[in-house]
């Protein structure tokens, strides 16, 4: 059975999903290989000091100013987290005035103060988990409201290869499922794609399926496939009293 921490983490995530901020829907930006994760060699790779893949060198890269982070380092980074000592992908954190935030998100016509409020938000947010691609998401949109379009430009290049790095990993189907390691980022990948999520259904074998719609038609419902197995295998081996 999976963790009351997965139903809390799904549920919050489909109301985030409800914002008015979107994101791109352009797959064309997103070229890669579909290749497995190997996450043994990703975890000897991460935690090896002497590697160029190593985790606190990653961090440091991701957070800098520029663009040099090939996509292999997307790869690493994305999926090398799970071996962190701070992982956990069903973490709730509440910030100083996340609701006086959270309205805003519903809003038309932002002044600059507003904008303002969801970039330090956004900020708090994804110093505490960096791969929360809602907040970078709304992190971009504040400084583009700003006109700090250079600024926004590198985090939209590490938003595109983070996304590209998960959808490297599969096809979105049940042969070739994405493989995510945030119960949000399944919803994340379903909206970028122009799609919302109408139903989730857990299968055997650490799989998901979003059943989900056309955001401009309803008409057709459409399976997108999560592989989670490595997600709570993480959950289940440092809290073990929520399986």
């Amino acid at each position: 059975m999976r963790t009351q921490r997965y139903f809390i983490s799904l549920l919050l995530t489909v109301i985030a999903s409800l914002s008015f901020i979107t994101m791109a829907q352009d797959r064309s930006k997103y070229r890669f290989e579909v290749r497995d994760v190997d996450f043994e060699k990703i975890k000897q790779e991460t935690l090896d000091k002497n590697s160029i893949y190593y985790y606190p060198k990653l961090v440091r890269s991701f957070k800098s100013n520029d663009t040099i982070m090939n996509f292999e380092a997307y790869r690493e980074l994305y999926y090398g987290f799970v071996f962190q000592e701070d992982y956990n992908p069903f973490r709730v954190t509440n910030f100083e005035g996340e609701d006086e935030v959270e309205e805003l998100y519903y809003r038309q016509n932002l002044t600059r103060e507003e904008c303002d409020k969801i970039e330090e938000y956004a900020v708090m947010a994804l110093d505490n988990n960096l791969l929360d691609i809602d907040q970078l998401n709304n992190y971009i949109y504040a400084l583009k409201q700003k006109k700090k379009y250079a600024r926004a430009a590198v985090r939209q290049y590490r938003l595109d290869k983070l996304v590209a790095a998960i959808m490297s990993s599969g096809r979105g189907t049940e042969a070739e499922p994405w493989v995510v390691i945030f119960p949000e980022h399944e919803y994340n990948i379903i909206n970028l794609l122009g799609y919302v999520a109408k139903e989730h259904i857990e299968m055997d074998g650490g799989i998901d399926c979003i059943k989900a719609v056309r955001e401009d038609d309803n008409s057709k419902t459409k399976d997108f496939y999560f592989d989670v197995a490595k997600m709570l295998q993480e959950t289940a081996r440092k809290f073990p009293e929520d399986f």
